[in-house]
């Protein structure tokens, strides 16, 4: 089934809009593509190359090997899920490390960086039968895709549902550094001057906090179901 529609999913961190996406791509039959899972892998590129540290960001060596830095993405067959690969290195785990969450909002915030992976982002939208999460997807990567949500969950809720990820994949680190590492991300993503997170107007609001994955998915589906039998009708 090929779905002539593009499905935009914006959001705070650790909300669950991975869960989503994927929901709707193994009900609908469509393509997920995790733009923020782009931007970790661009900064999985600098930490490895030392172009940002605790110490310094060197913007200038990024531009300078920006054009060696390929980011894509391969379907697995054996997990059901996506993988990202890094110069052909599968880096879905390391990209979520918290050494990687740490310098994530400093990448995001590069023009240069943005309009590079923005461009790529629309080509991948322009045969339509994606689904698309991000922070800036409704509002500006996609700003006439057919549906639009805006996901949240209160912030001890995301600052949990972060931990026990962490946890589960070995990192040493406590939930007052998550919750703290959440809550900076908040603003630097709200208020970055380049595409802020920013909930558009026509997005459908969806409240995670302490509702369950099947009831959430129930919520979406309905909504989706709605749109394309509306659709069909009008066809």
């Amino acid at each position: 089934m090929n779905n002539l529609i593009n499905i935009a999913i914006d959001g705070h961190s650790s909300c669950g809009k991975s869960t989503i996406s994927k929901a709707i791509c193994k009900k609908y039959k469509m393509i997920y593509i995790d733009t923020g899972s782009m931007y970790r892998a661009v900064t999985l590129f600098c930490l490895e190359n030392n172009c940002i540290s605790e110490s310094f960001f060197d913007i200038s060596k990024l531009l300078n090997l920006i054009d060696k830095c390929h980011v894509n993405f391969i379907y697995d067959r054996i997990d059901d899920s996506s993988k990202t690969f890094l110069n052909g290195r599968n880096v879905e785990d390391e990209i979520r490390s918290i050494r990687v969450s740490k310098f994530v909002s400093q990448i995001a915030k590069v023009p240069q960086i943005r309009k590079k992976l923005v461009d790529y982002q629309r080509n991948m939208g322009v045969d339509k039968n994606i689904v698309m999460d991000g922070r800036d997807i409704g509002s500006f990567v996609f700003p006439n895709a057919e549906i639009k949500f805006f996901v949240t969950a209160d912030v001890l809720d995301r600052a949990k549902r972060r931990f026990l990820q962490l946890s589960i994949n070995n990192d040493s680190i406590s939930f007052d550094e998550v919750l703290e590492n959440i809550k900076k991300r908040d603003q630097s993503d709200s208020t970055r001057s380049i595409n802020p997170l920013i909930r558009a107007e026509d997005a459908i609001l969806i409240d995670t906090t302490n509702v369950s994955i099947e009831s959430q998915n129930k919520t979406i589906f309905k909504i989706i179901n709605t749109y394309l039998a509306n659709e069909n009708r009008n066809r």
